[in-house]
């Protein structure tokens, strides 16, 4: 048995899965030795002579791929799902004829393999180079492993075995992930993981049947030294062309790795930044009793403020007192021998690394004060009306926001004024005195929409009534600010008329300049450090690329408007980012790497490093043998003769050196092999790379790339759920790439994957669908090789009416696979192109099964339904290609399949009348006999038990109510969006009388129906596009059979109408419509 943990199945049944793996093994084993995925540039002498676009007609090429994974375990089905983005396209270019390059590399740089690594290093000095000393009161078991499949077992666990694992060290999670014990210490080598963890990542993506080229897989760092000298001319690069600058600026920091936390170095946080804010300063004038006890003695002759973080400094003006938390723990932070600062210890470790301390990084806290001990203050508010203030509580205060200290502006906050209210109305309750909280509103901003009190107007409008309605108060804070800020205009201060958009600034120069405020940064939300750090946020001089310059700007705006994102989802993302991204660290000093060429001090950062580095792909194979760079390649090219002016030779169509140091026959080889492919037509990835690394990936090809070679496409899409839920180690539905395919097995873990999803929302990997898939897979190659044994007795000759059908039905299936594989829309082409061609084929079975299926077409159909799930389940297609059809090449080299014939609509619509009629008279049926069952039949005219026959009345009209109903219809149709308005249909249905006819409402919306169905066009012209009769005629043999009916007849109504009818049979007949035949049942 497959074996199942918590919010996963279990297979009880294993037996087909495992013929189906056999398979699969068998065909990966074949297109690797004929090296099928394996693509070249064509040769100068092919191309000679040629535009680029007769190149692009003659020799059409796409170039996809993905982000590449981080190399510190194996690869997780969620690699699996944004990999199968672009592997099911690399399928399906394939069979367009084009020379199809999907890449895939490794990602090393950064932190994480380094922080493990010396984790690992200090476990050794604590317990032994095997970890023999360590005594835990329950040993962790380590993995299953099998002498055969060494490699298996390294892959079982991936690195998501380290998230929620509650293991304690980092030596037990890597015998979790299959590590044995002994090899462990090899890992204290940061080193060593580059050379682990690829080839288990590439024998992954072998057992998955991805057409990767794998002589252009590479590792990053400056342990390739290829890909080293690549990084190094970027860089040099970017800051010749004054992209990299070097000052002053805040950035997210961790005090424990001493650097830079850029998002690829976070265990949480990734995305966010810093939030800036204006630290107010207000000096104590004058303590409490029972804070002055805590405090006074303490802080010696310095003066003391409390500090409050806004993000609204020209509010200063109207400040009415000041709010604390009553259950938060505030300390007293000396910060020279002058001042001393009243805040939380979160906020006062941000400003220790802001420049704002005497010491750089040194808390020195004098005194610890429970937030209520300070009620009763009375502080100096800077600016204010009202000059001196009291400390008051409030329920409110997040100690992990701001500095702990708010100050009240009751006029412009509604946070302010419901909590100045309610201790208005209960000073007792809030164990303060009335007199603290006498200061009224002072108006300090006027805006149109609420006048001179924005609060109190909001708070009115929102009907909030307390400090506790926490929801209501954070839309009322959003309105205020926006209505504000945009709007308004200052009546106080020397600012007084000015737009408060531009005297913000302003206020902030001149408490600024009065020492009355400092800047402020924090994070803008809880970011963890991968060494379990909670980072701050420093001001220092460091390198940076200058993101969000307005001319870059403009130039990445340019890139992802020409750019195809697939949905209008993505491209607001992008547009997003590009809004608000500005400067970005790019250097760190701990981790793995490559060095800044001229402060080699210091490392380009992950994501860095990474923004162009598909058009390495370009010319890899090439330089290096190995995917480490280790071996030349077969240009025979050594790294140190890849200077910045032979890679600027290369991608960016430079200057031949006059001293170079390799021969320029080499170059050209590998210029022409970049300027055949590039620029790269998709990139895939997951939607939460849009805010760094894709939009890095846009800034830095609109910098380094003409506009020939910028990204044609970028597609994003949500991350990949297990069973509806997200997948986590602790809910134990996590599984690595390998886990799945062991499971399911390749093509039914491919399947499922494509059926996951396509959109920008969470994909769902449902394993009941996986493990269907098996059966599926299994039961249809046993068909496939049972007709092709069996073609003999099949029918030959001229084809019937429903070997028309059923060919024009796969033509068709086989142009909408086309067109959503096209549009990468998996989901739609695996039900078209697999799914729903089954069931035309299931149909033409069933409807056949007097005369047999045509031997031609079942041939044709065998090899049609290989063809159009080749780009997701290529095993299956290689074996009904290979094996049961003995097709000598691979099915690799296949083409997509033409159509036999041009598709008629109106055939494809008789198809899903004939359908539709015959389930709408078995249904009729089914109804009656239930209601017989319950003894609820009433006045039925036949008895479905007895012998019977049918009669079925078409019709080529409407009755005159339906016309009239059409023609409102037809009026309230807008021909320009393609809809009809609803509320002019009822009002045009009023005028005319119809809208209380009981008939008119639901005929309406089956007709919209109708118009959907058959189209807008065919539908109002009232005419069925086939005819029903002949249809009906065709059919007749099936339904009696179907039916098991003694007779079956096709009468036009008019015919029926001649004759000498019950009052039954006539309401009956008038039922009919065109496309909508009556049907009667009667005993014979």
């Amino acid at each position: 048995m497959a074996s199942a943990s918590a919010n996963t199945i279990e297979l009880a049944q294993t037996g087909k899965r495992d013929e189906l793996r056999e398979l699969e093994l068998k065909y990966q084993k074949r297109w690797q030795e004929e090296r099928l995925f394996e693509v070249d540039a064509p040769t100068a002498e092919e191309l000679k002579g040629l535009s680029p676009a007769q190149i692009k007609e003659q020799f059409p090429k796409w170039f996809g791929n993905f982000p590449f994974p981080y190399t510190n375990g194996s690869l997780h089905l969620g690699h699996a799902f944004t990999i199968s983005k672009i592997e099911f396209s690399a399928g399906f270019q394939r069979m367009l004829g084009k020379r199809v390059l999907f890449p895939h590399g490794f990602h090393c740089t950064g932190m994480p393999i380094k922080a493990a690594a010396d984790k690992i290093e200090r476990e050794i000095e604590m317990f032994g180079e095997n970890f023999e000393r360590f005594a835990p009161e329950e040993e962790v078991a380590p993995a299953t492993t099998d002498d055969v499949t060494k490699v298996v077992d390294k892959a079982k666990k991936g690195k998501v075995a380290a998230k929620d694992t509650g293991l304690k060290y980092q030596f037990q999670i890597m015998q979790s992930m299959g590590v044995p014990r002994e090899e462990i210490k090899k890992f204290a080598d940061p080193y060593y993981w580059l050379d682990y963890y690829p080839p288990i990542c590439q024998a992954d993506n072998k057992l998955f049947g991805s057409r990767v080229d794998w002589r252009r897989t590479f590792i990053t760092t400056d342990a390739n030294p290829y890909y080293d000298s690549f990084v190094r001319w970027q860089t040099n690069k970017l800051y010749k062309l004054g992209k990299i600058k070097f000052g002053e600026r805040y950035t997210v920091y961790s005090p424990k790795d001493g650097q830079p936390c850029m998002d690829h170095d976070r265990s949480e946080g990734e995305a966010l930044g810093p939030t800036e804010y204006t630290g107010i300063k207000m000096e104590v004038v004058s303590w409490s009793q029972a804070a002055g006890n805590a405090i006074k003695e303490k802080v010696g002759d310095r003066k003391v403020f409390l500090v409050a973080a806004t993000l609204r400094p020209e509010t200063m003006y109207g400040q009415t007192n000041c709010f604390v938390g009553t259950q938060i723990k505030y300390g007293v932070f000396a910060i020279n021998d002058q001042e001393a600062y009243v805040c939380t210890y979160r906020a006062a470790r941000n400003m220790a690394f802001q420049g704002i301390t005497a010491v750089r990084g040194q808390v020195n806290q004098l005194a610890e004060v429970e937030g209520s001990l300070l009620v009763g203050t009375k502080i100096k508010a800077p600016l204010s009306i009202n000059p001196e203030v009291y400390v008051l509580p409030m329920e409110n205060v997040l100690p992990t926001k701001g500095t702990g200290v708010v100050t009240s502006v009751p006029s412009d906050s509604p946070d302010d004024f419901q909590t100045l209210t309610d201790l208005r109305k209960k000073p007792e309750f809030y164990k303060i005195d009335a007199s603290w909280c006498a200061y009224d509103p002072v108006p300090v901003i006027s805006t149109p929409t609420y006048g001179e009190m924005t609060a109190p107007a909001v708070i009115k409008q929102l009907k909030i009534q307390s400090q506790k309605d926490t929801k209501q108060l954070a839309e009322a804070k959003e309105i205020a600010y926006k209505e504000g800020f945009y709007n308004g205009t200052m009546l106080v201060g020397e600012f007084k008329g000015m737009p408060v958009q531009e005297a913000k600034g302003r206020v902030r120069e001149k408490l600024i300049g009065a020492g009355q405020a400092f800047a402020y940064a924090e994070p803008e939300g809880l970011i963890i450090s991968r060494s379990s750090d909670e980072c701050v946020i420093a001001l220092m001089d460091q390198w940076y690329l200058d993101y969000g310059e307005p001319s870059w700007r403009a130039q990445a705006e340019k890139l992802v408007a020409k750019m195809e994102t697939y949905n209008v989802e993505t491209r607001n993302a992008f547009e997003a980012v590009l809004a608000w991204l500005n400067k970005w660290a790019c250097a760190r000093t701990y981790g793995l790497g490559s060095k800044i060429p001229w402060d080699p001090t210091f490392l380009v950062e992950s994501l860095s490093d990474s923004t162009i580095y598909m058009s390495y792909y370009t010319v890899a194979h090439l330089l290096h043998s190995s995917f480490n760079g280790s071996q030349p390649g077969p240009l025979n090219i050594a790294p140190a003769q890849m200077t910045d002016e032979i890679w600027d030779y290369v991608l960016n169509d430079g200057p031949w050196p006059e001293s170079a140091p390799l021969p320029k026959e080499k170059a050209d080889a590998l210029k022409h092999e970049f300027e055949y492919f590039y620029p790269f037509d998709v990139r895939s990835s997951g939607k939460d790379l849009i805010p760094n690394h894709l939009t890095f990936c846009v800034y830095i090809h609109a910098a380094l790339f003409p506009e020939a070679k910028w990204p044609l496409s970028m597609r994003t899409n949500g991350h990949l759920m297990v069973n509806g839920q997200k997948m986590s180690k602790s809910k134990g539905n996590s599984m690595t790439m390998r886990q799945c395919i062991e499971k399911f097995g390749a093509d039914a873990t491919r399947l499922c994957l494509a059926d996951a999803g396509d959109g920008i929302e969470d994909a769902n990997f449902d394993e009941k669908t996986a493990n269907a898939n098996i059966l599926r897979l299994h039961t249809l190659i046993a068909w496939c090789d049972e007709m092709t044994k069996e073609k003999a007795k099949l029918r030959t000759g001229e084809k019937n009416c429903h070997d028309i059908v059923f060919e024009h039905e796969v033509n068709d299936l086989s142009n909408k696979a086309k067109g959503y594989f096209a549009d990468m829309h998996y989901k739609d082409a695996v039900k078209f192109g697999f799914y729903e061609l089954q069931s035309s084929r299931d149909w033409y079975r069933e409807v056949t099964a007097d005369v047999g299926m045509h031997a031609d077409l079942v041939d044709w159909w065998i090899r049609t339904a290989a063809l159009l799930i080749l780009p997701i389940s290529p095993h299956f297609s290689e074996h009904v290609w290979s094996t049961i059809l003995k097709e000598p090449k691979s099915v690799q080299l296949a083409r997509w399949p033409e159509p036999t014939m041009p598709v008629d609509q109106s055939i494809i619509d008789s198809a899903v009348y004939m359908r539709g009629t015959i389930k709408t008279m078995r249904d009729a049926e089914l109804t009656l006999l239930k209601k017989m069952n319950k003894g609820k039949q009433g006045q039925a005219t036949y008895d479905p038990k007895r012998p019977r026959a049918v009669r079925i009345y078409v019709t080529t009209s409407f009755p005159e109510w339906q016309d009239l109903c059409v023609q409102v219809v037809k009026e309230a149709y807008s021909a320009e969006h393609d809809k009809v308005d609803d509320q002019k249909v009822r009002e045009l249905l009023t005028q005319r009388g119809l809208i209380k006819d009981k008939r008119a409402m639901p005929f309406v919306q089956a007709f919209k129906k109708r118009m959907v169905q058959f189209g807008t066009q065919t539908a109002f012209n009232r005419t069925v596009p086939f005819s029903e009769v002949k249809v009906l005629h065709d059919i007749l043999p099936y339904l009696k059979r179907t039916l098991n009916l003694t007779d079956a007849e096709v009468l036009l109504v008019e015919e029926a109408q001649a004759k000498d009818l019950s009052t039954l049979t006539k309401a009956l007949i008038e039922s009919a419509e065109p496309g909508n035949p009556a049907f009667e049942y009667y005993n014979v």
